[in-house]
């Protein structure tokens, strides 16, 4: 670190902090991820610091305050390039399991980062529990004793798909109860046999009140139907019928992103 200088602080998590850093060397501004968990040993002791690209801002800060929302064409720019990203880890054996606006960086382009809840698609089940963050939580992460796949980050990626196009949150759940009820009050209690699948593997057995649910809320109505059509296909309450990133980016509503993209 002894190359590096401190800025200032750009952010902070549970495990660790952000600090924009200037390079001693090329006078070229860095991100800099400090762990907060020290280590000791025979030798040395510290903390792993990871000095990573400069963005710009994370999509929170994007939409955060805005009175107008995005460009159809600029969100389907930044959805397009979030399931290349979510297509490109699952391809690779990873899952993210914390996909949300904070963690979806832009500058030119737009990554996906903090990794540090990610877990391999081959590691056994059951998983842990709670892990995304509650508004961006798949119906199978809550109703599970930790029986979750990869198409739990389709689902954050659906949740994050409404933010940036209505600037509203779409299951803005305020406890675990609240998060499943919201859910349900938008797209309807599931069907039976999704409740049983769920049942296999939880501890306790749960009855919902039926509920038809009221729709996804069109909050803007500049939103096109192939957009409303991938958006309904990432928040498929079954997982099994649930998009797969790879399918997502055959979509129609991709269709003027592939043409451009090499």
């Amino acid at each position: 670190m002894k190359n590096y200088k401190a800025i200032g602080k750009i952010g902070e998590g549970t495990f660790s902090e952000v600090m924009k850093m200037q390079s001693l060397r090329d006078g070229n501004y860095y991100a800099c991820k400090q762990m907060k968990q020290r280590f000791e040993s025979d030798r040395k002791s510290g903390s792993l610091a990871l000095i990573c690209e400069l963005m710009d801002m994370n999509i929170y800060e994007l939409i955060r305050g805005r009175r107008y929302p995005l460009s159809e064409k600029k969100i389907m720019h930044y959805m397009y390039q979030l399931c290349k990203s979510l297509d490109h880890i699952h391809r690779n054996g990873i899952f993210h399991r914390d996909v949300k606006p904070e963690n979806i960086l832009i500058k030119d382009v737009l990554k996906l980062g903090d990794f540090g809840s990610c877990r391999s698609v081959y590691s056994k089940q059951p998983y842990t529990e709670y892990i995304s963050t509650r508004w961006y939580r798949a119906p199978e992460c809550l109703l599970t004793d930790g029986f979750y796949t990869y198409k739990m980050d389709l689902w954050s990626a659906g949740c994050v798909f409404y933010e940036i196009a209505s600037l509203q949150p779409l299951f803005p759940g305020v406890n675990e109860l609240d998060q499943i009820s919201k859910i349900h009050d938008v797209i309807g209690t599931p069907a039976q046999k999704i409740l049983t699948k769920f049942k296999q593997s939880r501890a306790m057995n749960f009855d919902f009140p039926f509920k038809k649910g009221s729709g996804i809320p069109l909050l803007t109505t500049n939103l096109s139907p192939q957009c409303l059509s991938l958006l309904h296909a990432m928040v498929a309450y079954d997982p099994d019928e649930r998009i797969a990133a790879h399918q997502a980016l055959q979509h129609p509503y991709f269709q003027e992103q592939r043409r451009l993209t090499p």
